[in-house]
């Protein structure tokens, strides 16, 4: 395998993006999780923006590593933190235990989406002060950031267990309509794979979140007054 420099560079960058784009994923799990009455992630060290708190040496560095390497850095390196461990026994009483558990999946996904519009706002700022140039590598850099974040919102938000969809589609579902979903949830790994390797199917969650990254990017700029 043959990398130049730039190769690395963006290897490296793009491991160092993701790392904390996961571990700001899960710290929303684990601070939603301790909301609602859960000590168990507190215990466990969860409730915490450390990446290091986060990491699964497979899932977080091993598995995304390969990805990149073998794209050279071009792709997206996809990637899963440790999971973060909840008792809904411990939720408390204004929820049920569905909903407090529904509650937990989606804290992830939308952590990844604000993440993702703190990048845009404070790559805009950057511009519009002429720290960074538009054009700057740093600035493809973030831009990478924001549409990292967007793609793992809509990624986990596929209602196949054990993503967090799959979560938030049976909290959301009717009581009677449970247990059905629960006898799908076995075949959820398999859907999960299928989303992953077939390239048609992953632009479920691709296309759209290129098209909130150009979205978000487009009202950031009006904010800043970027052409």
């Amino acid at each position: 395998m043959d990398l130049s420099p730039q190769d690395i560079r963006w290897i490296i960058q793009g491991m160092i993006i993701l790392i904390l784009s996961i571990a700001v994923h899960e710290f929303g799990h684990a601070i939603v999780a301790h909301k609602l009455g859960d000590r168990l992630p507190e215990s466990q060290g969860r409730v915490t923006l450390n990446p290091i708190a986060h990491a699964d040496p497979i899932g977080t560095l091993l598995f995304p590593m390969l990805g990149l390497l073998f794209t050279g850095g071009k792709g997206f390196g996809f990637g899963w933190g440790k999971p973060v461990q909840v008792n809904p026994v411990a939720f408390s009483r204004r929820f049920t235990m569905r909903t407090g558990h529904m509650m937990v999946a989606i804290a992830g996904p939308l952590m990844n989406i604000l993440f993702g519009i703190v990048i845009a706002l404070i790559l805009a700022s950057l511009v519009t002060f002429e720290v960074l140039p538009k054009h700057h590598e740093l600035a493809r850099a973030l831009h990478y950031a924001i549409g990292l974040n967007f793609i793992l919102f809509f990624f986990n938000l596929i209602p196949a267990p054990p993503l967090d969809g799959g979560a938030v589609l049976e909290g959301l579902l009717p009581e009677r309509m449970v247990p059905g979903f629960q006898r799908y949830a076995v075949y959820g790994p398999f859907v999960l794979m299928a989303v992953i390797f077939i390239p048609q199917l992953s632009q479920l969650f691709v296309k759209p979140a290129v098209w909130l990254h150009g979205a978000v990017w487009s009202v950031v700029s009006a904010i800043f007054g970027l052409s």
